[in-house]
């Protein structure tokens, strides 16, 4: 591994991206990029934090009019953020651009010279720079695609500001592992890494309570199309789910989605039962939590669960499994895509029945992880958890340790990005 000297160094200083302060209320936004930044200073890196989106934060709970989705006051995204930094040490490892002055907060403009004047490896994590050439000063950039499928067909449909930010980088990794047709090319190699999970954060040795959770949107953009083909978001999926509830009482379902939901960005449904496809034409108001309360799930307000990364962590810990599905544009696309959320759910110990998305040739599937393609299998599944849960549990933290690492996946990421290209 060489640092910026070009010698052999053991010490980098790694900068990763992320959109921790826009997105302050959503703990699992802060955990998607904290596992990356403390595992990194676990191995002994220089890692410092910058948000640089050029994006508004957001007030995901509608701000004092309860429909007021920008935030034009920034104090308290950077003092969430500032104190997330604080609570591991890296209180002054953190930068964060306001667009609308523009204005940097925490290392300032003169501290983001300097950092961009001595890093060795810039680790972009979900393609959050705005300006990624910015940065070009550094020796090497990375980076780091989480929205498998979907961001390879926005850069071969000819997404130009897309494709652009991408070009600029000298590596690319990829968390859909088995990336291959139907996802279309791009003229990059895309590299295989997996979500790094910081194990001692997660671990935990209190009783959950019996119900299996997890923590999603309902739609998080926009479909897209492809070969004449449709890439939808969650609720394509979830559709065909519905009636699930009612074939594993008793046990409960729960499901923690924010309150904010653009309808307009659903896609058209098929493969929908007939009972469910009834219920949606007869109830065309209802919100998504209308419709999962109608079928016995248990939706919960996200923001309230997740509107701190201390919450979010103990909701996991205090969950006996997850149960979820993934975005319809995953299962197509076969990406072998696996969600860093079911990843910490693992590190605590905690089973994970989760919808295919073609991660079975590199992840073990059937104990820890048990994955299903249709209603029946996920209750069967479900069943199998409840039945043998010690057995689960233990799989689950030993496939996080083998496999999640964030000793292993970042060391190797590292050692990748540093080293010769082709």
């Amino acid at each position: 591994m060489t640092g910026r000297s070009g010698h052999v160094a053991s010490r980098l200083r790694i900068i990763v991206t992320g959109l921790m302060a826009q997105h302050r209320l959503l703990g699992g936004v802060a955990w998607g990029c904290l596992n990356y930044i403390l595992g990194l200073a676990r191995l002994g890196h220089d890692v410092y934090y910058v948000e640089d989106s050029g994006q508004w934060p957001y007030n995901l709970d509608g701000g004092p009019a309860g429909d007021n989705w920008i935030a034009r006051d920034c104090t308290p995204h950077v003092e969430y953020l500032s104190n997330v930094m604080s609570r591991f040490g890296l209180g002054d490892k953190w930068a964060y651009r306001f667009p609308i002055e523009p204005r940097w907060f925490g290392l300032g403009e003169s501290g983001m010279k300097e950092l961009l004047r001595t890093a060795d490896l810039l680790l972009n994590h979900s393609g959050t720079l705005e300006h990624p050439e910015n940065y070009r000063a550094i020796p090497r950039l990375a980076y780091i695609d989480t929205d498998p499928v979907f961001t390879q067909i926005e850069v071969a449909e000819g997404q130009t500001d897309l494709k652009k930010r991408v070009d600029v980088h000298d590596i690319h990794f990829s968390i859909g592992e088995c990336l291959a047709a139907p996802v279309p090319e791009t003229g990059h190699r895309w590299r295989p890494t997996r979500p790094p999970i910081a194990l001692g954060e997660w671990r935990t040795s209190g009783r959950p309570r019996p119900v299996f959770t997890t923590v999603m949107n309902w739609t998080s953009y926009k479909p897209v199309f492809w070969d004449g083909e449709t890439y939808g978001q969650k609720d394509v999926e979830f559709m065909q789910f519905m009636e699930l509830p009612g074939k594993v009482e008793p046990t409960i379902l729960e499901v923690a989605l924010p309150r904010l939901h653009h309808k307009k960005w659903q896609a058209s449904y098929s493969r929908v039962p007939p009972a469910v496809d009834q219920v949606v034409s007869d109830h065309p108001t209802w919100s998504p939590q209308d419709l999962l309360a109608y079928f016995r799930w248990r939706p919960v307000d996200a923001i309230q669960i997740g509107v701190d990364f201390e919450q979010y962590r103990q909701y996991i810990q205090c969950s006996q499994a997850e149960w979820s599905i993934a975005k319809n544009g995953y299962v197509r696309g076969r990406s072998g895509w696996f969600s860093n959320r079911s990843a910490c759910y693992l590190a605590a110990g905690r089973p994970v029945v989760v919808q295919d998305t073609g991660f079975k040739p590199v992840l073990p599937v059937g104990e820890g992880i048990l994955s299903f393609q249709n209603i029946d299998e996920a209750a069967a599944a479900i069943r199998e958890v409840e039945g043998d849960y010690v057995r689960h549990s233990r799989a689950a933290q030993a496939i996080a340790e083998e496999y999640f690492d964030s000793a292993k996946v970042l060391t190797r990421l590292v050692e990748e990005a540093m080293g010769p290209h082709d």
